[in-house]
């Protein structure tokens, strides 16, 4: 399909540079099954479920990936090396990642960083657009913990270009699902949830599940392909237990449905699915790209935030509820001064295009 299909143009002004607090404060645009568009807030999520529905959210938590540092100087070179920025995005091994590197342009393999006070390690391969394969000196949970002491929360660019990073973001920018630390960005449906909605749905009988995807780097990108042919999908990591799978096979046994709280949970289940529709344990990579035409075989609603422009996100939804309907709704949205992005409002769409 023509990528240009998916472009719109936002409002600078509408990009949250905070979340909603509380956070089910937050706005939510319910897209149904025939069009219809509803405004409400996420704190109603329960009156627009069923008993006996299944919320699956995604339990990654977000690592303190951009570290900061320089160069160690070249053999025969004196004094401090330029300065470098590093994004990492996905683990490798115990003491190996993928990294972008800012200026990727002043880095060779074999040379040395030094991020921060402590972090040391020197670059294995070089890539397309300024990634690197970086081995550090320190591994497990050694490195873990250097990591969170020297690096800071990744914020998105359209975020981090607007203001700093600050102490509440530490907090701000995890879900309160957030238990298995790997991602470099926060599968963001999961941060308008709090104690009192969770309560709130526990009592109208819909139950919860987690699911985990690390969410990489690449994956809030704009798509630089012109037809969704020809893009190439990053893989990440995701994990679905096999109580997990036999939960969501017992729910749509039984009549109910399984909402998606966010598009890695959902790209999960779809991974982890057969062509029946059956839900197996999952572990691995999974690249699943989803445009529209795919056909989706587990989710029956998803809980999402408002997506860039030209991304494989604002895809996968408009797969799920329909082009025409998401173009509309998000026409709607920004009339209607819905904050968008990690820190923005949500959309609430109820069954699958078909």
């Amino acid at each position: 399909m023509d990528v240009s299909l998916f472009d719109f143009d936002l409002p600078e002004e509408l990009i949250a540079l905070r979340p909603a607090s509380p956070r089910d404060a937050a706005r939510l645009l319910v897209v149904e099954p025939c069009g219809r568009l509803t405004h409400a807030h996420v704190r109603d999520l329960p009156a627009w479920l069923a008993a006996g529905d299944m919320l699956v959210v995604n339990e990654s938590k977000v690592i303190s990936a951009r570290l900061r540092g320089h160069r160690e100087p070249r053999a025969g070179q004196a004094g401090e090396g330029p300065r470098i920025e590093i994004l990492l995005h996905k683990r490798l091994s115990a003491d190996c990642f993928l990294a972008f590197a800012r200026p990727a342009r002043k880095l060779l393999i074999g040379d040395r960083l030094r991020l921060g006070e402590t972090l040391t390690g020197a670059i294995a391969a070089r890539g397309e657009g300024g990634e690197i394969e970086l081995v550090f000196d320190r591994a497990g949970a050694e490195l873990d913990l250097a990591i969170a002491c020297e690096g800071e929360i990744p914020l998105p660019p359209y975020i981090a270009g607007k203001r700093k990073t600050d102490e509440r973001d530490a907090t701000d920018y995890q879900t309160m699902f957030a238990a298995r630390e790997g991602s470099v960005a926060a599968p963001t449906a999961g941060l308008h949830f709090t104690p009192e909605l969770l309560a709130r749905l526990a009592l109208a009988g819909i139950g919860r599940e987690s699911v985990t995807l690390h969410v990489g780097a690449g994956t809030f990108l704009p798509v630089a392909a012109s037809d969704t042919s020809t893009h190439k999908m990053h893989s990440e990591w995701a994990e679905l237990s096999a109580r997990v799978a036999a939960a969501v096979n017992d729910t749509h046994a039984r009549g109910g449905h399984v909402a998606a709280v966010g598009t890695t949970s959902l790209r999960t289940l779809e991974s982890a699915a057969d062509e029946s529709g059956r839900v197996h344990a999952f572990t691995g990579e999974t690249a699943l790209f989803i445009t529209p035409g795919y056909r989706f075989k587990v989710v029956d609603a998803l809980l999402t935030n408002f997506h860039l422009p030209r991304s494989t996100l604002f895809m996968l939804i408009a797969a799920f509820a329909g082009l025409d309907t998401m173009q509309r709704a998000y026409r709607t949205a920004i009339a209607e001064r819905y904050r968008f992005y990690s820190y923005g409002d949500a959309c609430l769409l109820l069954g699958r295009a078909q």
